[in-house]
């Protein structure tokens, strides 16, 4: 058997509060919304990234794509069929990734970073397909992507900026690395 963590009860309910404590963030604990929608949560992305940072991306990915499902219901915006798929369970799950470097020195740093940039990645991707959509020339198609990016950055930037400054805090480290052995052990 490897050593690599799997679902087991411990896993799965360590999931569960993570995801249930996200959830609760990103519904009640975030700046106001911004105009045509998005806002920044305080480290909800980070509390789903802490799962794949325990447990390795298979766990992380899981349990990031049934977030991505919470966040459907509990804040439901649909602009486009094709939205609902990428914006939700592939965008939010795409924060698993973060289970890729679980192993690593610096492992929830790159984890974090690797997963809010693909969760970004498919925004953009979203955004490409709803806005391209309305329009018909080259220019107004560079336009639309330009419009997708800086409207994903506008949420996503501040939340990991905020994330990466609260990470490099040496006592919230420890109590990570704490938590990490106590959730795997």
């Amino acid at each position: 058997m490897s050593k690599e963590k799997t679902f087991n009860a411990k896993a799965l309910a360590f999931s569960g509060v993570a995801l249930a404590l996200a959830t609760v963030i990103s519904v009640f604990i975030k700046l106001p919304s911004l105009p045509f929608g998005g806002s920044v949560t305080l480290f909800s992305m980070l509390v789903v990234c802490l799962i794949g940072y325990c447990y390795g991306p298979v766990v992380g990915i899981t349990a990031a794509v049934a977030y991505g499902v919470l966040q459907f219901i509990t804040q439901p915006y649909v602009v486009h069929p094709l939205q609902v798929v990428l914006d939700f369970p592939l965008a939010f799950g795409a924060l698993g990734l973060s289970g890729l470097f679980h192993n690593t020195k610096n492992g929830l740093i790159k984890g974090y970073c690797i997963g809010v940039l693909g969760r970004f990645i498919v925004h953009c991707i979203s955004g490409v397909i709803f806005y391209t959509e309305y329009v018909g020339s080259f220019g107004g198609n560079v336009a639309a992507i330009w419009t997708g990016i800086l409207y994903n950055m506008t949420y996503i930037v501040p939340e990991f900026a905020a994330t990466l400054i609260l990470l490099a805090i040496p006592a919230v480290r420890k109590a990570i690395t704490q938590f990490r052995q106590m959730a795997t052990s």
